[in-house]
């Protein structure tokens, strides 16, 4: 497993061992002999927020741990990589309503597999069954009319591959899911803005070219399905997660949809006006100084900001006349200035 993936302990029966033991170890065995595994609430624990927490609270305070734990700002730290890497797998299922809903009903553990859910259906005669699903596709089922040994036998004499009747179709290998891995990448602010194509390297050497949303903020983390880690006995790969870093552009910031920039103009080119070439995250565009504009005063480019697809709506590009003087000292504008400066007094 290399630094960028999650690995998730998972508990397997184990037919030579204690057959109570190994029940417990996936949450079948209770007090009473059956039961059901309690709801984890760990990942809220992770987090550090109540079962009860908003969607923004999640959001502010995965945004807070990740910035602490970063491995770029923790350099050698295995302690905060692996710390990071808990709060990326933690919140990669809190933030989706309908995962979060799931996981807090039981339905799927902390690493988003499946559980296992079980149901009486009148005593042990008359039709104790248990299935799981996506985590790991077998099934297995308890046979109506059996006794405690048949419990056992289906448990640990092998899980079925149909999931149909269970009588004596056993597969010795269990289908499980492949594990999501966690990695992260560094991309220009244009291409965070406009949206593009990065490719990326998995650590087991696969490249990944990856859509960028246009306008995708420093801190988010894309979740590419079945780019993870193969799963086995045919089932489906795990996820990739992907957290995003921009790196800040030396002349261009960004507020909400609009984009904002410090344009250097030419001391004579605002006294007369004239055009000139201005960056965008589309590329260059001209822009017309009006004559007689003073510095810090801001043109506006319409629609060369972020382009929200969802809303249907485009931000502009705010430009910041900056006057600059000229390199070499000029007598002539030396004079001018006394000049005006004497027949101000």
């Amino acid at each position: 497993m290399g630094n960028g993936s999650v690995q998730h302990d998972r508990a397997d029966p184990d037919p030579d061992g204690d057959p109570f033991a190994a029940m417990e170890a996936i949450g079948i065995a209770g007090e009473s002999g059956i039961g059901v595994s309690s709801v984890s609430e760990r990942l809220y624990r992770e987090l550090g927020v109540s079962k009860t927490a908003s969607a923004e609270d999640i959001q502010s305070a995965y945004r807070k741990l990740a910035k602490k734990y970063h491995p770029d700002a923790n350099r050698d730290d295995r302690k905060a990589e692996e710390k990071f890497k808990k709060i990326s797998a933690a919140y990669a299922i809190l933030k989706d309503r309908d995962t979060r809903a799931r996981y807090d009903r039981g339905e799927i553990d902390d690493a988003g597999n499946e559980r296992a859910t079980f149901g009486f259906g009148g005593g042990m005669g008359g039709g104790f069954h248990g299935e799981r699903g996506h985590g790991a596709n077998s099934t297995f089922e308890f046979r109506a009319g059996g006794g405690f040994d048949d419990i056992l036998n289906d448990i640990f004499g092998g899980f079925s591959q149909t999931g149909a009747s269970g009588n004596g179709r056993k597969g010795s290998r269990r289908d499980m899911r492949g594990n999501d891995i966690v990695l992260r990448t560094s991309i220009d602010f244009v291409k965070a803005a406009a949206g593009g194509s990065e490719r990326i390297r998995t650590r087991d050497g696969r490249n990944i070219d990856v859509n960028i949303p246009p306008g995708i903020e420093n801190g988010t983390q894309l979740r590419l399905r079945g780019k993870g880690q193969p799963g086995a006995g045919g089932a489906s790969a795990g996820d990739l997660l992907l957290e995003v870093e921009v790196r800040p552009h030396p002349a261009m910031r960004r507020e909400n949809l609009d984009i904002h920039v410090d344009q250097p103009v030419p001391l004579e080119l605002a006294v007369n006006g004239g055009k000139i070439r201005v960056a965008t995250i589309s590329g260059e565009v001209a822009l017309n100084v009006p004559a007689w504009s003073s510095s810090g005063r801001i043109l506006r480019l319409r629609g060369r900001g972020i382009h929200d697809r969802k809303a249907g709506k485009k931000g502009d590009q705010l430009v910041r006349l900056m006057i600059t003087l000229p390199e070499k000292p000029d007598p002539d504008l030396e004079a001018l200035c006394q000049r005006s400066r004497a027949e101000t007094d």
